[in-house]
């Protein structure tokens, strides 16, 4: 009989694989399977298709409805959607939980009721610490980007630091929260570029409803590429603001052109009218103020009502620019001996190795440069603070200069320069800053103008005590060894430096001070 049966099912195998085979080569095409295969595919779908559901009743054995799946209230497992029936569901309270098998609904009621209130607890947990993750993350490239710092720096450096000082002052649980703030180099970089563009933002829907005075200038960086740099000063709510409008590199000129185009486009990117301009501050250079293709003159074809100035400290800058021969003589042959040194590493690195050995107050010189207005004041002081030292170093060589510095009028006028130099540094530090006006440049410059007056006659009866080097090199040294036309070469230095700051600093119109840069006349002009 079994046999009889194998070979029914043999033949009606065959038959029909023979069958599907002719069809197959008649191009006929059938949805017709094996009956084997086909009733194991109906089973196993509908074993797939079938889910049970969750019954209210089901909270007699401590479950609650989790996604389609039990999850006990009492040990917060999670079973499977197949136990989801009344014997499996009172099997496990019974077994896992056999002191709460005889409790009373109203007790599992209050567990779900409890398990709803710790979920939203926690979520709300949750979401707190991603913000303040998140509200980490921008105070930390905040300050990566004030700074200038590498955007690897807080993944690299500021987050284990936080995590090492979290783990010794708190505890792991402390340093574990600090870890989730994102801090990547991608992240720090996407995040200043958020925090930069609402500034930005910001600036110009304020610039969009407002007059305001512009401060332009162009410079070229240590690595040779000119960048333009553009301030604006302008009044929101009740007080004066000053920001910082663009930072543009200039690829290729520096004309009035190309300033003029970097602005323009900016202003139409933004859609900033040139009429709400009233006054624009620049440095005094040909590119800036020329009649024709200065900056100044394109602006104007714009802004009919748009004003120009000369900033300040560029006014300032000038107005020391000019020395008596014999005190700029001085000038270039210091010079010249700290570039002896400096300029050759050997000379350098011995000069630095003697200063350390005679325990001298500094040990390398500063060089000059010409563009730098502090330049002056620190350089020449420098160089007289160490003046044994240069004197014993030079003694041994070849320079020519070697002997200015056992001359004693050489030194003299070296003290004097290096003290003056030092309070026009010191001047021109307070006249820099930010939100700094009109009426406090013109007190610091008024100030100075009359203690330029009070130093007129000091030195005309030889009385040095403002001046501190020369002060302390006139009480070593006998004062009566210098003639009357060396301290009359200094009154003739400072009556001639008080005529350039009345001439160049400070105007006067209408009895009134108001000459000053843009941001400064701006206030004026609003006041």
């Amino acid at each position: 009989m079994d046999r009889w049966l194998k070979g029914v099912k043999r033949v009606a195998t065959s038959s029909f694989h023979e069958a599907e085979s002719s069809k197959a080569v008649r191009g006929e095409h059938t949805a017709i399977t094996d009956p084997v295969d086909k009733a194991t595919t109906s089973s196993s779908t509908a074993s797939k298709e079938k889910k049970r559901i969750y019954d209210e009743s089901y909270i007699n054995f401590g479950f609650v409805d989790s996604d389609g799946s039990p999850l006990c209230m009492l040990c917060s497992k999670l079973l499977p959607n197949s136990s989801m029936a009344p014997a499996k569901l009172r099997r496990h309270l019974e077994t896992v939980h056999p002191e709460s098998k005889d409790k009373s609904i109203d007790f599992f009621v209050r567990k779900k009721e409890q398990l709803l209130e710790n979920q939203k607890t926690m979520m709300h947990i949750t979401k707190t610490i991603n913000e303040k993750a998140t509200e980490a993350s921008y105070s930390v490239s905040y300050r990566i980007a004030q700074a200038g710092e590498a955007h690897t720096i807080a993944e690299n450096l500021i987050k284990p630091c936080v995590s090492d000082i979290a783990k010794c002052m708190l505890d792991e649980k402390s340093a574990k929260h600090l870890s989730t703030v994102p801090l990547s180099n991608d992240t720090v970089s996407r995040r200043i570029h958020d925090l930069s563009t609402y500034v930005k933002q910001e600036l110009v829907t304020r610039l969009q409803k407002t007059r305001f005075a512009l401060q332009v200038d162009e410079s070229t960086d240590v690595a040779g590429l000119a960048i333009l740099l553009v301030i604006v000063r302008y009044p929101y709510e009740s007080s004066f603001e000053e920001d910082m409008l663009m930072c543009s590199p200039l690829p290729t000129n520096t004309t009035g052109e190309e300033i003029f185009n970097k602005i323009n486009i900016f202003f139409e990117e933004n859609n900033l009218s040139w009429n709400n301009c009233i006054d624009i501050c620049t440095d005094g250079a040909k590119a800036m103020t020329s009649n024709t293709a200065g900056l100044v003159s394109r602006i104007n074809n714009r802004a009919r009502n748009c004003t120009s100035s000369h900033c300040i400290l560029h006014r300032q800058a000038l107005a020391m620019k000019q020395m008596p021969p014999n005190l700029k003589l001085v000038m270039d042959e210091a010079v010249k001996i700290i570039n002896f040194i400096k300029s050759r590493p050997l000379q350098s690195r011995l000069f630095s190795l003697m200063c350390e050995d005679y325990g001298s107050k500094h040990k390398t010189l500063l060089l000059h440069t010409e563009v730098r207005w502090l330049s002056r004041g620190k350089t020449l002081t420098r160089l007289f603070e160490l003046r044994a030292e240069l004197q014993m170093f030079l003694s041994d060589t070849s320079f020519n200069l070697k002997d200015r510095l056992h001359k004693k009028t050489w030194l003299f006028r070296l003290s004097f320069m290096a003290d003056i130099f030092q309070k026009l540094n010191e001047l021109n530090l307070s006249l820099q800053g930010k939100q700094t006006t009109v009426f406090q440049a013109c007190n610091k410059i008024t100030a100075f103008k009359r203690k330029l007056d009070f130093w007129i006659i000091c030195v005309g009866k030889r009385e040095v005590e403002s001046f501190t080097s020369l002060s302390e090199f006139v009480s070593d040294n006998d004062s009566e060894m210098f003639q009357d036309d060396v301290f009359g070469e200094l009154v003739q230095y400072l009556a001639s430096m008080r005529e350039s700051f009345e001439k160049n600093v400070i105007r006067h119109k209408y009895g009134v001070t108001v000459q000053n840069d843009a941001s400064q006349r701006f206030l004026v002009q609003n006041s």
